[in-house]
């Protein structure tokens, strides 16, 4: 089996780019240990979870009493126990022992990359715990964290409680402002009634974040709160939940996702009552980007298979690489995945030294960040598709059976652009941030920055980005003082052409790096902006070698 040096050097250069020496050289090897169990025991698992181990509710003891179990397989447990071991979530909030110093997102997001790429289904329970945490360590009382943060990032020191946000309701979903759960103050604690419609995660959790409307609040989100609603009593019983049903879902089957009903489930109210919506949103955040590094993972993963199956399947008497249409296919996938791999670390870089420490970031710096977040979100899930689409069609009849991961990329694939908010709510996020926070304007002058920053060898191939970004100050022009409906029609638009430039200039900077890293910017600029009908320089044909080679860069 290959190291993952000669795999994802990729993965490498940007960790080596954004962590100082000593840790990089922890994160080298111990990744290297952690892409080995993915890759082996971890990809196994998947496959059994995903075919004959699914989650499956036992809602009654044999005395017919409700006891809302899930049970899982003893190999999804295995996975459980030795991923949060490995401090995925662990290390972010506590320091790591070998290093003597707490770890930070960068590190947990490229472990996430790389669990991914085997089973995306269990990074949904572990995104659930990473924003847990967040929210317990940064908005919590003193009590309430010293009682739960040390389990919700335990690494087998004490018990692990997995955590949970629950926000849909059915009346709800995307307009959670129509919640209608119930929260009663009752003496010390507070009481939740009524139903979660879309929980993930249930019963496999410790605790669960739900937000719910305290009895007497105003409407909307800003009369919801947040609390923290441990699944069962100190004394082991349920804490007046239930689960109605298990969720019959198309992919990711290894985490239960469930209708969970409350019937008086005590509850801690976390932090101030009137900022439970803002509070959900920093932990959704952060799941966003969850979503993108699963979703570049699944890229990798199925760029790999598409990889490995053209070099040795034979047609008509030659390999599959050795016909340009394949060679095409395969060095624009590579293009693709290594630029919004790139753009995604840069991202987590940011967001790393935000979130840490938000009162440190300036609201311009926030609201920066949440940009990048919800573009980066809303494009790496659609090319997780794409991928998984271009992965099946490389291996032609075969890739449509389900002896071959190809099937189950596609149907892990497709939630991603569902998870965390739809291209339109996505675009809508981006509409609210150009009206409240001008960011149009920083992007702008940021962009034209990095464009004027660019070496004189590299400026000629930024003309398409330098053309794109004039068109999108002229549409944002037009746009202003337009209606609601105007704005809010245009708006996933504009989110796309910002995400176009965003990446663009995310290739352009490392084209400087070496001869290939120039190669796969051309590519990536051509599938973003175009080339022409026939295309004389064949870029993808003539570099195929070059461009699929990747340890054939300068060593990390």
């Amino acid at each position: 089996m290959k190291r993952l040096k000669e795999v994802d050097p990729n993965l490498l250069a940007n960790l080596k780019k954004y962590l100082d020496e000593e840790f990089f050289a922890y994160a080298e090897e111990e990744l290297e240990k952690f892409w080995q169990r993915c890759m082996t025991d971890i990809d196994r698992r998947a496959v059994h979870t995903d075919r004959e181990g699914q989650p499956r509710l036992i809602k009654y003891d044999r005395f017919g009493n409700d006891i809302s179990e899930i049970w899982v397989n003893e190999g999804y447990k295995q996975t459980v126990k030795e991923m949060y071991e490995t401090g995925i979530v662990g290390y972010v909030h506590k320091p790591i022992p070998a290093l003597g110093r707490v770890g930070n997102y960068i590190y947990s997001y490229a472990q996430g990359y790389l669990l991914s790429q085997v089973e995306p289904g269990f990074y949904c329970p572990v995104t659930l715990t990473m924003a847990t945490a967040y929210v317990l360590e940064h908005f919590a009382d003193e009590r309430i964290k010293a009682k739960y943060l040390p389990h919700v990032i335990s690494t087998g020191e004490v018990e692990l409680y997995e955590g949970a946000t629950f926000l849909t309701e059915r009346q709800g979903g995307s307009d959670v402002g129509a919640n209608e759960v119930r929260a009663v103050l009752c003496g010390d604690h507070y009481e939740i009634y009524g139903e979660k419609y879309f929980a993930s995660n249930a019963g496999m959790c410790g605790v669960a974040l739900v937000l719910a409307r305290i009895d007497g609040s105003e409407p909307g989100t800003k009369g919801l709160s947040l609390f923290l609603v441990p699944w069962r009593n100190d004394d082991g019983t349920l804490n007046a939940i239930h689960i109605r049903r298990l969720k019959d879902k198309l992919g990711v089957r290894a985490v239960p996702s469930a209708e969970v009903v409350f019937e008086g489930a005590k509850a801690c109210l976390i932090g101030d009552a009137k900022k439970g919506f803002y509070y959900m949103m920093e932990a959704l955040n952060l799941s966003r980007v969850c979503n993108a590094v699963a979703s570049i993972g699944i890229m990798k993963r199925a760029l790999e298979e598409a990889k490995q199956y053209a070099e040795n399947r034979q047609a008509f008497g030659h390999t599959l690489t050795s016909y340009p249409m394949v060679k095409e296919t395969l060095a624009n996938l590579t293009a693709r995945q290594e630029v919004q791999t790139s753009a995604c670390f840069e991202l987590i870089s940011f967001f790393d030294r935000v979130m840490r420490a938000p009162n440190q970031a300036s609201e311009q710096e926030k609201a920066w960040n949440r940009l990048l977040i919800a573009l980066l979100k809303m494009r790496t899930a659609e090319e997780a598709i794409a991928f998984a689409h271009e992965a099946i069609e490389m291996h032609g009849g075969n890739g449509y059976i389900e002896d071959f991961v190809t099937p189950r990329l596609l149907r892990d694939a497709q939630v991603l652009t569902v998870w965390e908010g739809t291209a339109n709510i996505l675009g809508l996020e981006v509409l609210r941030l150009i009206r409240k926070y001008r960011i149009h304007e920083t992007f702008i002058q940021t962009i034209s920055e990095q464009l004027a920053a660019l070496p004189s060898e590299i400026r000629p191939f930024a003309k398409p980005i330098e053309s794109g970004l004039r068109e999108l100050v002229q549409s944002l022009q037009k746009l202003h003082g337009q209606s609601e409906d105007v704005q809010t029609y245009h708006a996933k638009k504009i989110a796309n052409r910002l995400c176009d430039l965003y990446v663009s200039v995310v290739a352009l900077k490392e084209a400087e790096e070496s001869e290939r890293k120039q190669i796969i910017a051309r590519l990536f600029l051509q599938h973003i902006w175009g080339c022409d009908l026939f295309d004389e320089e064949m870029l993808s044909v003539r570099h195929f070698d070059l461009v699929m080679n990747e340890t054939r860069e300068v060593e990390v």
